[in-house]
């Protein structure tokens, strides 16, 4: 049965302030003390790498974590909290007790595509207001980017098939509903998780388990009883006992308007071959197929000769295809000088470098329209050769949220920017990065 969600209630959200490291307090107290909390920083959130053999990353989460941002609040709760543990002196609960963010952020939108040094979220202010954020942005963006960049796999894998995200058993609660608007924003077209669709309006979907087909005295009592309830475009799930008795069964009791049967075991193109032969030779013509059953970008490749509807897919979209984490860092990259002027500062460790100075981004593209780099401009804004489209959008300024762009945005945003990646962008063999990310330096 599915539910689609014509409109999305307000969720208000509690305050987000502890979702944080005790670091960030204990950072915040020593800066505080020390006279040089008030400094003007500009952090920038970036990966260093993709993971191994992807071509190109999705960002997810930024208008979750706007939403985390306003709601980052120390109330009297908070405050009591850490009075209570001793995390921080009582100046800078005092401090804390005022906070509010005032500073100014920009980003990449949600949706696009980001390679290595991508700087997909920057916050400029004080380092007392931007530091406190570190945790929050990073939890949030390295999960749903890491969701959303396997989601992006499997939907291209899919080649326009119907994919559905029912991974909610297999993750944290709070996780699943994350995970299924990340997917969502991906190409996924439904969601079997029933607060996703509350929270953010995710169409969702959902029929029925094995346990209810266990829990009549046969499996035909139970087809009767779904189809009673659900009518005949329901999906039947045909493998508890029998594939092909449960097909025969399934189309002799409601006929050919029969909606869908569901394969959750065995050798799924094998079986999908079969029980579409028996289909049609039953007048079922328009009964589909949908497949579950541990699927991932590879699976859903290897079925695409198999005559297969929808696919279902739950642990590997979760856990996001095996890199479950987008690997993105949190940097300050520049500070204000004696003059006034900010001064690029850089993390020069082995293997954790990082590049200094604020940062501007632009995807180079050739004249048919397909991007050719990652061009990221250090102090200023790189040079348009005409054909570039600039990548960094006003998220904050000032403290005031200015983007409210919707999952719905951010979804058309993402088929926009997977299409003009070159076609290497899509290949699931182990191979580079699709484009290169090329600094230009300010002269």
């Amino acid at each position: 049965m599915t539910t689609p969600t014509s409109s999305v209630s307000s969720v208000s959200p509690a305050s987000t302030a502890l979702l944080t490291d005790h670091y960030e307090l204990t950072m915040l107290q020593a800066a505080l003390r020390s006279g040089e909390a008030h400094r003007r920083c500009v952090f920038e959130t970036f990966t260093r790498r993709l993971p191994e053999g992807r071509r190109y990353a999705v960002l997810a989460g930024t208008g979750r974590l706007l939403d985390a941002i306003e709601a980052f609040r120390f109330g009297d709760a908070e405050i009591a909290f850490l009075r209570e543990h001793g995390v921080v002196d009582a100046a800078t609960c005092d401090w804390l007790a005022d906070y509010r963010f005032e500073g100014t952020i920009s980003g990449y939108a949600e949706g696009e595509c980001f390679f290595p040094g991508s700087p997909v979220f920057v916050v400029e202010a004080s380092f007392a207001q931007g530091v406190l954020l570190e945790t929050l942005i990073l939890s949030i963006l390295n999960h749903d980017s890491a969701i959303a960049s396997a989601a992006s796999r499997m939907t291209t894998a899919a080649a326009g098939r119907p994919c559905i995200e029912m991974g909610s058993r297999r993750t944290h609660e709070e996780a699943a509903v994350a995970c299924a608007r990340a997917a969502y924003l991906a190409g996924f077209d439904r969601t079997s998780n029933l607060e996703a669709g509350r929270r953010y309006g995710v169409p969702t979907t959902g029929t029925s388990a094995h346990a209810f087909t266990l829990l009549f005295d046969s499996e035909r009592a139970a087809f009767e009883a779904q189809l009673a309830s659900l009518g005949h475009g329901t999906t039947l799930l045909v493998d508890t006992y029998d594939v092909m008795s449960a097909v025969r069964a399934a189309v002799e009791l409601a006929g050919p308007t029969l909606g869908a049967v569901r394969l959750d075991s065995g050798d799924l193109l094998e079986q999908a071959r079969e029980v579409r032969f028996l289909l049609d030779s039953l007048g079922a013509t328009a009964t589909k197929i949908v497949v579950t059953s541990d699927l991932d970008e590879y699976a859903i490749a290897a079925l695409a000769a198999a005559p297969v509807d929808a696919y279902g897919v739950g642990t590997s979209l979760v856990t996001g295809s095996g890199h479950p984490t987008s690997s993105m860092v949190y940097k300050l990259v520049a500070r204000e000088g004696a003059s006034g002027e900010l001064e690029p500062v850089a993390k020069k460790s082995k293997d954790k470098s990082s590049v200094g100075g604020r940062k501007w981004a632009m995807r180079r593209r050739g004249t048919s329209g397909r991007a050719e780099a990652e061009i990221i401009g250090i102090g200023a804004r790189p040079t348009d050769d005409g054909d570039d489209r600039s990548l960094m959008v006003d998220l904050v300024r000032s403290g005031e949220r200015v983007d409210h762009s919707t999952l719905a945005d951010a979804r058309a945003r993402h088929t926009a920017s997977r299409s003009e990646l070159p076609p290497p962008a899509t290949q699931l063999q182990r191979g580079e990065i699709c484009i290169p990310t090329i600094y230009e330096p300010t002269t």
